[in-house]
């Protein structure tokens, strides 16, 4: 029965556009559930009004977990861009009402990269900041915050595919319980309580770059609706500024910082686990004397290991991969790219995400979004130009949230 499951899943497709549905509840019900675990996300909200038990099946955490296992064979890849006119009024802390961030879908499975779909953009004219901050995705869940400069509390966590949203409450640690102060975001997924959640780390201004203070940090869970305090230890240092959190073998990971008191800065990676909230530190590869931490820095899943981009103050890219994870030793430089440019225009390209061929996708100093492979270093243009604030990263359709109907908004 098992080898007709494709065959069952068309006939139920085609039943739904006929609008002359067949008794499909006379299957066992281990065929049932199989057979729609194969059709698309569009399909089944469809199938939800087929009956209150069709739609408590689909609903149902099980059930929302064995669609998601087999929706990662479909490899996606999600865009966030904005237009030059969106970009430039935020840096300059303007609003650009007429312009929107676009969201996109792309196949990551051909050397085309075709665009699969767009999203409607439900926040448009939300942000305080201009435009919202991606801290990530994690199984088809889009994390957004609204912290790209000014002191804001608003964090969404966003199904675009089933067009579906849960807006967080305001986290304990603001601008008025804590006066100034640095904070950087993450977002993942526990799988030791199979709940998502997202974690703050939030360090007095100037104490934690300068070696005073660890950060403050505390985490909200999706299954509980509520922030609350971690009490176990962070490693004294700062997130940097200019990047994003990695979610990576279960936890979490930012590029920090630390002063010592002889002034040495001291780069290093900060980690949380989401599923023990217990947080320590991984030591960065030592650079030789032509390189240096001085540039921008950043992390980025590499298949099964960890990558980072590091940005020196030469203008080079280095691209690292620690092929055995925490062990210090295994961090191997793979792959170096030069400067281009002249004078004050000179720069690297900047390490945005690796594609599932291994390939690494760039954006050079026009701001154009390249693909390149790390041993020949050829590289193909996307046809896609980010103007700043680019977001990329692999990404499955699910529907998470489909089981919170009483917390999740739909538009």
């Amino acid at each position: 029965m098992s080898d007709n499951l494709p065959q069952l899943s068309k006939s139920i497709t085609e039943d739904l556009h006929n609008e002359s549905m067949w008794d499909w509840d006379f299957l066992p019900p281990e065929i049932l559930i199989q057979s729609l675990s194969l059709l698309p996300i569009k399909t089944l909200i469809t199938c939800t009004s087929v009956s209150k038990t069709w739609k408590s099946l689909i609903q149902n955490p099980t059930f929302i977990s064995t669609h998601l296992n087999r929706s990662k064979n479909n490899h996606l890849f999600l865009f966030r861009l904005c237009s030059k006119q969106l970009s430039e009024a935020t840096r300059c802390n303007r609003r650009a009402p007429a312009e929107k961030e676009l969201y996109k879908l792309f196949w990551d499975n051909n050397e085309d990269f075709n665009e699969r779909t767009n999203f409607d953009f439900p926040f448009h004219g939300e942000s305080v900041n201009g435009i919202f901050n991606v801290i990530g995705t994690c199984n088809g869940l889009v994390c957004l915050a609204d912290n790209i400069s000014r002191y804001a509390y608003k964090f969404i966590l966003w199904n675009p595919c089933l067009r579906k949203f849960v807006r967080l409450p305001r986290p304990n640690v603001t601008f008025r319980t804590h006066f100034g102060y640095d904070a950087k975001t993450g977002f993942g997924f526990d799988t030791k309580t199979n709940d998502y959640k997202v974690a703050r780390f939030v360090t007095p201004e100037w104490e934690g770059l300068l070696g005073k203070a660890p950060p403050e940090v505390e985490v909200y869970s999706l299954a509980t609706g509520e922030w609350r305090i971690v009490t176990a230890l962070a490693p004294i240092g700062a997130p940097l500024d200019q990047e994003r959190q990695t979610f990576f073998n279960g936890a979490l990971h930012w590029v920090a910082v630390r002063e010592l008191p002889s002034y040495e800065m001291i780069y290093f990676i900060m980690v949380l686990d989401l599923g023990d909230e217990v947080l320590r530190e991984i030591a960065l590869p030592k650079l030789s004397e032509e390189d240096d931490y001085l540039g921008r820095q950043s992390l980025s899943a590499y298949g099964n290991s960890l990558a980072l981009f590091n940005e020196t103050d030469k203008h080079s890219l280095n691209i690292w991969v620690m092929k055995e994870y925490g062990v210090e030793s295994s961090w191997t430089k793979v792959c170096t790219y030069a400067v281009s440019g002249f004078g004050y225009c000179a720069a690297a390209p900047r390490g945005i995400a690796f594609r599932r061929s291994g390939e690494v996708i760039l954006e050079n100093l026009k701001e154009q979004l390249f693909s390149c492979d790390l041993e020949s270093q050829k590289s193909k243009d996307l046809g896609i130009t980010g103007y700043g604030y680019t977001f990329a990263g692999s990404y499955v359709e699910s529907l998470v949230l489909l089981d919170k109907p009483d917390r999740a908004f739909t538009y």
